[in-house]
């Protein structure tokens, strides 16, 4: 019996096969995927950054003997509940996780950011050197974060974009099963404007 095709064609339309398998996106889309877990993991480390540097700034203010506690303790538990929720690169795709984290990460600034007001009104901890200092590290650890959260969102852009998009929804769908990303978002406390006294 006689092939159907000849050996050349078969050859061709192997080569076709796998060919047409480099233009899937199952490479790029695993590119993507790295990059959000990189860029998840640099933000993660510039929060643990803040988060050391708070004891260190309670310490110093805490020498004030007539400073508010309650601005400290504040500070305090706000630190330790935003370092008891962690999320994993696998929970970043569930928009509950990714809430409470980004609760818990807005109410630490929420309270380092009226601890820094606070100290405005004592002069003896503004002039102390080790204050200033941990409040330079401060503000720069800010930036950072800024910067990190910035990178994250544009690496879940990316990701998010690239299994939506055809061919690679269909490699998804069918090989990688990937959900979207989500976002880190501003805490929506954050939107309320802060309340000044003079």
């Amino acid at each position: 019996m006689k092939p159907m095709f000849s050996r050349p064609m078969q050859l061709l339309a192997v080569l076709f096969f796998f060919s047409s398998l480099s233009g899937c996106g199952y490479n790029s889309i695993q590119q993507s995927d790295e990059a959000v877990n990189r860029a998840w993991g640099d933000l993660e480390s510039q929060l643990q950054r803040r988060a050391d540097l708070v004891p260190n700034l309670v310490a110093t203010v805490k020498g004030a003997a007539d400073f508010e506690k309650e601005t400290l303790t504040a500070v305090v538990e706000a630190r330790a509940k935003a370092s008891s929720v962690s999320l994993t690169p696998e929970m970043l795709s569930d928009p509950a996780a990714m809430q409470r984290f980004q609760s818990a990460q807005g109410a630490l600034s929420q309270s380092l950011s009226r601890l820094l007001v606070t100290v405005e009104r004592y002069p003896e901890i503004k002039a102390n050197q080790n204050f200033r200092d941990l409040q330079n590290q401060l503000e720069g650890t800010e930036n950072r974060i800024a910067v990190a959260r910035q990178r994250y969102n544009g690496a879940v852009e990316s990701l998010n974009y690239s299994i939506r998009r055809f061919p690679n929804s269909l490699t998804n769908s069918m090989l990688l099963k990937l959900k979207p990303r989500e976002y880190f978002k501003a805490d929506e406390s954050s939107r309320a404007l802060p309340e000044v006294k003079f």
